[in-house]
């Protein structure tokens, strides 16, 4: 692995990972549109995917560090809404990730779920926005957003975009809807970070170079605050269906090719 292919991949996994077009269901995609073309596939690099969720993880930490740093003081009752939040992901996803990985690498999977996507992206736009904070939620609102969260353990479910619509349908205005979605992808991203970390002790430690990891996770991190202040402008004008017009007709496309092809 050189230097810019984990470049190309730390800004496919920072801008992919916020704005709500599935970053695990274009990983998917471009893996089988490799293979179908001869070319080696992405690489599959413990480490490389660890630093890559970390430069995310930070992006979110930076982005929202006021928020973060409320969640110590006033606002610590938030802790354990997004402990419950957390919880149907954390269900659904372990064992997926340990006893039905090839579901998760499926590109059909991944076009029949775009479009599912878009029509949540779309939906959400209908959706009147209501004045409820994040900091006022409650257990069962938190837990229908958790709900939706682990829905998006499907490659081709977005994780922004399920929980953003989500947070609209139980109340909460744009900003509260998108701060809250964020804040839940916190111990998401660190979840899957530390189960990759397991994974990478058991297999011996890590074999990339110390740069290269470095490059990878700057550029993660720069990208995701880029990716997460253009979603977050567009999620305040009502812009999210504008995504819709890449997720729905992605998905067809990668459907036909899959059946067709």
């Amino acid at each position: 692995m050189d230097r810019l292919e984990i470049s190309l991949l730390g800004a496919t996994q920072g801008l992919t990972e916020f704005l709500p077009v599935s970053s695990s269901g274009h990983l998917v995609v471009a893996a089988a549109l490799l293979e179908a073309a001869g070319e080696r596939p992405l690489p599959d690099v413990l480490e490389v995917t660890i630093v890559l969720h970390l430069g995310t993880l930070l992006a979110v930490l930076v982005f929202y560090a006021r928020e973060v740093g409320r969640l110590l003081g006033a606002d610590r009752r938030v802790i354990p809404l997004l402990v419950v939040g957390t919880l149907p992901a954390v269900l659904v996803g372990v064992p997926l990730e340990r006893w039905a990985p090839a579901l998760l690498e499926n590109p059909l999977l991944v076009g029949l779920c775009l479009p599912v996507t878009g029509l949540l992206l779309i939906w959400a736009s209908t959706i009147r926005p209501g004045t409820t904070r994040y900091q006022d939620l409650g257990y069962r609102q938190v837990l229908l957003i958790g709900l939706f969260q682990a829905l998006a353990i499907l490659p081709g479910i977005s994780r922004s975009g399920s929980t953003i619509a989500a947070g609209l349908a139980v109340g909460m205005d744009r900003e509260s809807s998108g701060t809250f979605a964020f804040l839940l992808a916190i111990p998401a991203i660190a979840g899957a970070g530390v189960l990759k970390a397991i994974d990478l002790i058991q297999a011996g430690g890590p074999a990339t170079r110390p740069s290269l990891l470095l490059t990878g996770g700057g550029v993660a991190f720069l990208v995701g605050l880029v990716a997460l202040w253009w979603l977050m402008a567009w999620l305040r004008q009502g812009r999210l269906p504008w995504f819709a017009c890449w997720c729905i007709p992605l998905g067809i496309a990668v459907t036909l090719w899959q059946l067709c092809g």
